[in-house]
């Protein structure tokens, strides 16, 4: 299906948010999700489901100043 990750088009087969960070091999720590307009905590990753044309943006914390 087609979803939008951080507003790009992606194809992807995820049919949760935990099953898209397992897809894009993202890191354990120091990685938030929001779905629309809400952040998703980690521990609802797997039962936030995704469906055509939904938004997620990813946001990857960065140590520095």
């Amino acid at each position: 299906m087609k979803i939008y990750i951080n507003n790009k088009p992606t194809e992807t087969a995820a049919e949760t948010l935990d099953a898209l960070a397992r897809e894009m091999n993202l890191p354990n720590r120091g990685v938030a999700m929001a779905l629309g307009t809400q952040m998703v905590q980690r521990n609802q990753w797997a039962e936030t489901t995704l469906k055509e044309d939904d938004s997620v943006i990813i946001i990857k914390a960065a140590c520095g100043g």
